[in-house]
Formats: C-alpha cells, structure tokens, sequence
C-alpha cells in the first residue's frame, strides 16, 4: 500500500481557469452557477491527478473559491456584523472584496508565505453555529468519483491566532466558544464513512507561542480526537518546527503529527519523543514552497536519518506543505531554457517525486518499473547537472559584490529631508499614487503582441507612450502632485526587473495564487545576479519629459525581488539579496543622473520574509536592512527616497523601518483606520509617512466625507508635515472607472482639510 501524503493541493487549476470564470462572475458576465461548475470540474481534475500519481492521502476541503480562512469563517458562522444582511456567495465574497456599503474585511500574509488570508473579525456577540455544507459537499462528491479523501481543516488554534477581536482584546478567549463547533463539526464528519482521516492545520504552532496558547492544546485535542472513534485527526503544521506544540500532542489521543523537516529543521530533535508516542510520523521531506527538483538521494538520506529514531511502519513520505504555493504543473512551459527546465518541479510533478520517494524509501530500488528508473536517473542526472552547470556561476558578479564597500547614504535624514523640501517644495499632505495605473486589456495586449513578435518594438513603445500620456494628462488634471508613469510596461514588479538581470530565469505558466482569483508569476534565481544595462530610465525619463510635474522612479527593492521569486537553494538567501541590492545600486544612480528626483523603492514583502521565530529575527533584519541601505546608498542627498509596505504589522518591526533610513514610506492603513499609525507616533518616528487613505483591494469608491474623516484620523496621530496622503496600494489590478473618481476624490478631501486647517 502507497505511504504517500499530500498536504494540499493548488485549486487556481493549470491555466487558471478559476481566476478567469470568478472574474466573469465578478464582471457579471456569468452566472455563480457557471462558477460551481468549473469548480467542480477542476476539484475532478485536481483529484484525479493525485490518485493517478499514486498518492494514497488526498485531500478535500483544501479548494476554495477565495481563501480557506474566509471558509472557516463561514463554517463557524463568524459573520461581521455588517455583513450579517446578506447570504450566500453575496456574502461571501462582500467579506473578501467589500460592496458598495461595507469595507472588506482586512487581508494579511499567510505566515512568512506570498499568499494572503482574509482576516477574521470576532466578538463576544458572535453567535457561533456550524454550516459543515462544503465540508460535506466535497468529501461525497470525490467519494462518487472512487476517491476517499482526508478532510482538511483550519485549526481552531491557529484560527483564534489568526483572528483580530473586534475590541482589540485576546482573540483566545473565544475558545471555549470556538471549540464546540468544531466537536460538532466532527460529529457531523463521523457520518460521512466508517473510517476518516481528518488533517488539522494549526501552523500557528510554528511560532514562538505564550504558555496560554500551548496550554490550549492538550483540552482541544483530548476533546477534538475523542469525538468519534471513526475519525483520525492528523495535526499537520509547516514552514518551521513545532517542538514545544509537539511535545503536548504526542500525549494527546491524535493519530498523527505532520511535521516540516525542510524549512523546520530542529523537528528532527523530537523524533524520540514521536517515536515514544503511538503516532505515525507525515514526514515533510518534498518541498511544497520551491520549483526545484527534490533530490532524491538528499531526501533518502533525511528519510534515513528519521527512521533511525522512528519506525519505518510509521512514516508516511509528504510535501513538506501545501502544494498551494508552487505552480501547477511543467507541461505548458515549452519556451524555457532546456537546462534549466530540467532542475524544475511544479505541483504535479511533486505529486510524482512524493510516490517515488515512498516506494524507494519502503521498497527499494528494486520496486521501481521502467518508467519510476528512468525517472530516477533523470532526478540524479538533473541534480548532478545544476551543481556545476556554468549557467549558475559569475565570477565578475561575485568580485563586485565582495568588494562593494559603500553601506548608506550621504548626510543624516534630518540634514536630507531639509534639502528636499526645498528644491522639491511639496505642500504639506502631499498627494501621489503607489506607482501602477490600471492595465487595461489593451496595454495587457500590447505587451502580450510585442512578446510573441506579433508586433515591433516600435510599435509596442508608441502604444506605452500613448498610455503614458494619458496616465499624465489624468494626473494633471486631477491635480495629484508627485505623478507616477502608471507602469504599463511592467506584467509584474517583480517579475519585470527579474526580466533584465542577469541570473533570472521565467515561466510560461508558473502562476502561483496570491489571494483570491489573483495570481502571480514569480521569477526563478538560479544563478549569480547583475544587471547588464540600466531598466528603468528611458519610461521614467520619458514621462518626466511630459510634465513639469515631479515624476516618480519606481524599483522594486532587493528583499521583495527575493521574497518574491523562487530563489536557488545553493545559495544562502543573503548573499543572493545583496547581489540585487548591489544592482539596484547602479539603477538608482542612472535614474538620478537623468533628472529623477524622487525615487521609490518598494519592499512590499519585507515583513513577510521575517522569520517565524524570534531566534533568527536579528539574522534577518540585519541583512534585510543593510540590503536596503546598499539599494539606496548612491542617492544624492537632496534625491528623496521612498519606499512602501504592504500588510504589514509594524509595532514588531518599527525601529528596522527607521533603521532602513528611507525619506517617505507608504503603508496599507485603509483597513485599519489609524491603529498601524499610531506606533509611528509612539516611537518618535521622524521621517515622513503617506499612510493608505483608502483600500484599493475593493472595487467600491470612497466619497470625499470618507475620505476627510480617514484623513482626520491620520491627522490625530502624526503632524500634517509629516503625512502623504495616497491610495494604500498601487491601482493596477483596478479599472479606470474606479480609479478616476476614487483620486479625484482623494484630491479634493485633501483641499478640503487643507483649508480647514490653515
């Protein structure tokens, strides 16, 4: 019998066929009916995959329309009270995306990953009561297709962890009001089969938890894993070791504990306490967060080493987390490089790479029929190839970085902001935009045409200029002061820069779900970086050339390129960080030489590289900051730096922000009204600040009141000098008809309160 595991599986589908009928749905060209029935095509699909790759464990409950937190949310009937009017899929996705009444609920990083999860708001009032209907639902309808699936669910756990209480106190003490639902839920389950496996993830318990939280475990999974004799929990936690979370679970009645041993290495110091328990050991040993190839005598040699101290009859071989995070599958990619295509694994050639492991670790070479040899030695062959191909290595690229010796900027902040204002005399609440314009389907074919040489380049540059224009003459007239070029050159922030450097390599289909129908398509490091001509300046020159207006630089900054990409495993993540940041040096230098005044460097993912332990936080955030620095460290004096982060909470990581020394930073407040503000304030923050002034992951337009009353908000916290005010991200995945009225707007709050406050 197969020991193989998976943890989940992506559900965007291969070519993403639920990002384009959701937003057909969105776009009120089809029917919620059509939805369901692409997703239930797609769930046939997903499964079917699996089954045929010969996974033993599959799960169901890991689609999801949107996000599976927001289900959970649904499951429990943890409804916000302004959304409790509403039913169904009206409610649904008004929780994940707003509607014309009511501001979605919040969205944040999943843990140190690029995917986001709607956050839930809970309350003493809430009346908590199951709707298991999709649970249910899924669980019959992969049983009628021959397929018996583990149910996956979202701990109770990491749900309350997750959550942000509506009167900002102790989201745990919901507990005793949360964990009956789930008994019942489990109840409810019982019914489905004479024998269930039931996957509970509390990935919250990777963390650095107070002995409240672990206090909460013990009772939870006495009570959880005693509801029904049919059902078996396996507790799967990831991205990091679960140790003191561990130590509780092998004294509770659990079936099984999965365990990360790639990215949380020190699991493999409690495997004689496992080994000790009754409690098979779900071994994540394929990684579920990168594209490259498991090495399979690598993971042999873990298997091994896990098996010294656990019994072998009670491993089952898994991805290391959900599949979620890597693109689907390497069938579509026909353009990339044959070599380097040949050191690549998506999800379902993991689901592959899973069964070999598990028939080589429990039967041996021996088992493998002709086509599992083969694929062996290709796995041996590929690996071997990667550790010497001549592709990978750079000396010129490592001198330069070695010997690079310039750390930071020239003159205090105090000393630089005082020339900025100036030469740049900006009024104060200074208004601009994040950086990106709507990418009209027009731009989207044009880039697409001048790709596949269906157009020139001529041609291609005469339709972005025209956009160019317009995104300029709509600024003017809107009255914004510090323009942007509205990036229509640019498929992705990362994605785009990665295009230019050397050492980065890129996908055809390599889509990876972000949050809910949006994807990205993160680039592949693979070898060393350098940056052989200038990226920018023709389209920021150019723009600038077209008004009198100052005109914005915009670089992504080198921690959210890496965060943001699928990076080499041979390397330390460092030492490919400043690489970037030494590249990005030379950008900055090009841009100011050519007349650009204000440069913007983005580290939307700064935050969502920290480490999940405290142990390696100053690790990180000491080469995280010096990277930054090393981006920035040729601006002159009077050239302002900005930069901007995304969903961040910043009370933990305020003194590394003022350490990175940027002039400007804007941040997404638009959810939150002034709370992320307000440890600006407390801390003596003294650079300037544009926080998010409203939420441009809604499609719903703030009025001017709104937008006077966010401002006023912003107001009680810092100092009118100090503030920008702009949108709380960039607007490329809005329409036009959103974006003109939502700055117009924004504008004219602003002349309001200026005039109010004079």
């Amino acid at each position: 019998m197969s020991k193989s595991y998976v943890i989940g599986f992506p559900r965007i589908g291969e070519q993403r066929e639920l990002k384009k009928v959701l937003e057909n749905y969105w776009s009120k060209n089809c029917s919620f009916e059509e939805v369901e029935k692409e997703a239930k095509a797609l769930r046939k699909r997903h499964w079917k995959y699996q089954k045929d790759a010969g996974i033993k464990y599959i799960s169901s409950n890991d689609f999801s329309f949107y996000d599976n937190v927001l289900d959970t949310c649904i499951l429990l009937n943890a409804i916000p009270k302004r959304f409790k009017n509403l039913k169904d899929e009206e409610l649904y996705f008004s929780m994940a995306r707003g509607n014309k009444n009511s501001v979605a609920m919040e969205m944040t990083k999943w843990f140190n990953t690029n995917y986001h999860y709607i956050v839930p708001e809970i309350s003493l009032e809430d009346d908590y009561k199951l709707n298991a209907s999709k649970i249910i639902n899924e669980y019959k309808e992969a049983k009628e297709l021959g397929i018996k699936t583990k149910i996956n669910l979202i701990g109770p756990i990491t749900f309350l962890g997750l959550s942000k209480r509506v009167d900002r106190k102790d989201t745990y003490e919901l507990h005793s009001k949360i964990l009956p639902i789930y008994e019942e839920l489990l109840k409810e389950i019982s019914k489905l089969d004479e024998e269930l496996i039931v996957q509970i993830d509390e990935p919250i318990f990777v963390k650095d938890n107070e002995e409240k939280v672990l206090s909460l475990i013990k009772p939870s999974y006495d009570k959880l894993a005693n509801v029904s004799k049919n059902i078996k929990i396996v507790v799967a936690t990831y991205f990091e070791h679960s140790n003191e979370a561990t130590k509780v679970l092998v004294n509770t009645p659990i079936f099984g504990l999965a365990l990360d041993f790639l990215y949380g290495k020190k699991n493999l110091n409690i495997l004689e306490l496992i080994a000790n328990s009754d409690k098979k050991l779900i071994a994540g040993v394929v990684d579920g967060r990168n594209i490259w190839k498991n090495d399979i005598k690598k993971s042999l040699a873990l298997l091994d080493e896990i098996s010294k101290k656990v019994e072998k009859e009670n491993i089952l071989v898994s991805s290391s987390c959900s599949l979620l995070h890597t693109p689907f599958t390497l069938r579509y990619e026909d353009k990339l490089d044959k070599e380097i295509k040949s050191w690549l694994s998506y999800a379902e050639e993991k689901l592959d790479e899973i069964h070999l492991l598990s028939k080589l670790f429990f039967q041996g070479k021996s088992s493998l029929n002709e086509i599992e040899a083969k694929d062996l030695e290709k796995n041996i062959e590929a690996n071997n190839n990667r550790k010497t191909s001549p592709l990978i290595h750079d000396e010129k690229v490592k001198q330069k970085v070695e010997t690079f010796t310039k750390f930071s900027r020239e003159k205090s902040f105090e000393q630089r902001i005082k020339i900025q204002k100036e030469l740049l005399k900006y009024e104060d609440l200074a208004t601009t935009t994040i950086g990106s314009f709507p990418q009209t389907a027009e731009v989207r074919k044009a880039r697409r045409d001048f790709k596949n040489k269906e157009i020139s380049k001529e041609e291609y540059e005469k339709q972005m200029k025209q956009y160019i224009d317009e995104c300029i003459a709509f600024q003017e007239e809107c009255e914004l002061e510090v323009l942007v070029h509205g990036e229509p050159e640019r498929n992705d922030m990362v994605e785009y820069f990665g295009e230019q450097l050397n050492g980065f390599a890129f996908s055809q289909n390599a889509w990876v779900q972000s949050y809910g129908s949006r994807c990205v398509k993160p680039p592949f490091i693979y070898g060393d970086i350098s940056r052989p001509k200038a990226m920018t300046v023709d389209w920021i020159t150019y723009a600038q050339s077209k008004t009198n207006k100052i005109m914005k630089g915009m670089l992504t900054g080198p921690v959210t390129i890496l965060n943001w990409s699928f990076v080499r495993d041979d390397k330390a993540r460092d030492e490919v960080s400043k690489q970037i940041a030494v590249a990005l040096s030379d950008e900055i230098d090009d841009l100011q030489k050519s007349g650009i005044k204000i440069i913007q460097v983005d580290e939307a993912a700064f935050k969502e590289g920290y480490p999940l332990r405290e142990e390696n936080i100053k690790a990180y955030e000491s080469w995280a900051t010096r990277d930054f620095k090393i981006s920035v460290s040729s601006a002159y004096p009077e050239t302002q730096i900005h930069t901007h982060m995304c969903y961040s909470e910043f009370n933990d990581i305020i003194k590394t922000i003022e350490a990175m020394d940027a002039d400007v930073i804007s941040i997404e407040t638009a959810r939150s009204g002034n709370e992320l503000l307000k440890i600006f304030k407390e801390v003596g923050y003294k650079q300037e600040v544009g926080p998010g002034v409203y939420d441009i992951h809604s499609p719903r337009i703030p009025s001017v009141e709104e937008l006077k009353i966010q401002i006023k908000l912003l107001l009680e916290v810092l100092p009118k000098e100090q503030l920008w005010i702009n949108p709380d991200c960039g607007l490329k995945t809005r329409k036009w008809e959103e974006v003109i009225p939502s700055l117009k707007n924004m504008v004219q709050a602003v002349k309001e309160i200026r005039e109010e406050i004079r």
